[in-house]
């Protein structure tokens, strides 16, 4: 029996990247006549729907020739580990000029056979910049979005001086001074819409941030009467007082906040709102005030937290984190925690893939040193980013180039 099993896991071993090269091999045979191909076993999943969605808009912002394929990390075996690699042989096996993406596992990368360097890295970037936080799906009809204002703006790569043409060398200047104009003002106009989408995404979080005070206010106000009753412990007045100044400052800040940055103060103040509140509360009750211990990390609002509690998130590797009593005892049976959610581009997302503009805010609950041992940011993805990492910044978008490609890896949810 041990012979047998032996003998069908070197079977296994030499099937393997047999099996992986027929993977890429039937990626290429399916982008010859569809622009959109999913593997079964790719870790990261777009529904039929959205890849009709993105067929479409591909051919609807004239983005095209683009070939897409979500792929199994086990691809970029084959290829010696290198995502890029894997994005170059998909594209000569698939032997056609355009732009490839290829995603692996939770990488993705996308570069161009036929346009200037940087022009497709650069949208690859900032599609993974502008909607990590809502899925693979939103990130690929970004892109497409964006390689067609690219293919609109910028046309194919300018020729090389020198070719047939017979008609001299005086057009190349003319093509590139046009050239450089036409990407100016594109570079102008993704400017104004990155900026307008930073100004939306952070009225957003303000609103959120002013609603949680607003509810903070209530909750203490909610003490007042339990407070000023004859014979209460002085020392629950006191907790009362700190939370009703917590609750002023935080108050204050909101008003006064014109970036994400300045909501850092607001998470601050509410954490320590909201633990004198758990104090004065366990004092009228006759009890000693909890420990001043990390708020929970599933939903900060929860107040201080009762233990640590073992928890896989979605894409990642299980990890302490703190958590209440109540959420701390779903994990351990198995059942997902009701997170905080907030507003994203109209859409409730979890707090941890909500993006910079509620970084601050969030991490100031967490900040003050009352963290030893537990930083937020290795649980998220680039600090509060959540879902596609943003990297490989600076990479070419081409083929031409050793393999230098936009896109960036998946980073934890």
């Amino acid at each position: 029996m041990r012979r047998i099993a032996l003998l069908v896991a070197v079977l296994m071993l030499a099937l393997a990247p047999a099996a992986r090269a027929a993977d890429l091999d039937a990626a290429a045979q399916a982008l010859m006549s569809d622009p959109v191909y999913v593997d079964p076993d790719a870790e990261a999943k777009l529904s039929d729907a959205e890849a009709d969605a993105l067929r479409a808009r591909i051919t609807d912002r004239d983005a095209g020739p683009m070939y897409v394929a979500v792929m199994p990390r086990a691809v970029v075996n084959e290829a010696g580990g290198s995502v890029g690699a894997a994005l170059t042989e998909l594209q000569q096996r698939v032997g056609r000029d355009g732009t490839f993406v290829l995603v692996a596992g939770r990488s993705f990368r996308a570069g161009s056979t036929d346009l200037g360097e940087g022009l497709t890295a650069q949208a690859a970037n900032e599609a993974l910049r502008a909607e990590r936080s809502d899925g693979l799906g939103a990130i690929l009809l970004d892109f497409t979005d964006r390689m067609g204002d690219v293919r609109a703006g910028a046309g194919t790569a300018v020729a090389t001086p020198g070719g047939d043409g017979g008609g001299g060398g005086g057009w190349f200047p003319i093509a590139l001074g046009i050239l450089v104009v036409g990407g100016g003002a594109f570079a102008i106009s993704r400017g104004r819409r990155r900026q307008k989408e930073q100004q939306e995404r952070f009225r957003e979080a303000h609103d959120t941030v002013r609603g949680d005070v607003v509810e903070l206010g209530d909750e203490i106000r909610a003490l007042d009467l339990d407070v000023q009753m004859p014979g209460v412990d002085e020392r629950a007045r006191a907790d009362y007082e700190t939370a009703l100044g917590a609750y002023e400052r935080a108050s204050a800040a909101v008003d006064r906040a014109r970036t994400p940055r300045d909501l850092e103060p607001v998470g601050q103040d509410a954490e320590e709102g909201r633990y004198a509140m758990a104090s004065a509360r366990a004092r009228l009750e006759g009890r000693e005030p909890p420990e001043r211990t990390p708020p929970c990390f599933f939903d900060p609002r929860h107040g201080p937290s009762a233990r640590e509690v073992t928890w896989s998130p979605p894409w990642g590797e299980p990890r302490e984190i703190p958590a209440c009593e109540a959420d701390a005892q779903r994990v351990e049976a198995g059942e997902d925690p009701d997170p905080r959610s907030v507003r994203v581009g109209g859409r409730d997302v979890p707090y941890w893939n909500a993006g910079p503009a509620y970084a601050p805010y969030m991490g100031g609950f967490f900040g003050g040193g009352l963290l030893p041992g537990f930083f937020l940011g290795s649980i998220l993805s680039d600090g509060f980013g959540g879902g596609w990492d943003g990297g490989g910044s600076g990479m070419g978008g081409d083929f031409g180039g050793g393999g230098d490609f936009g896109g960036g890896d998946f980073g934890g949810f």
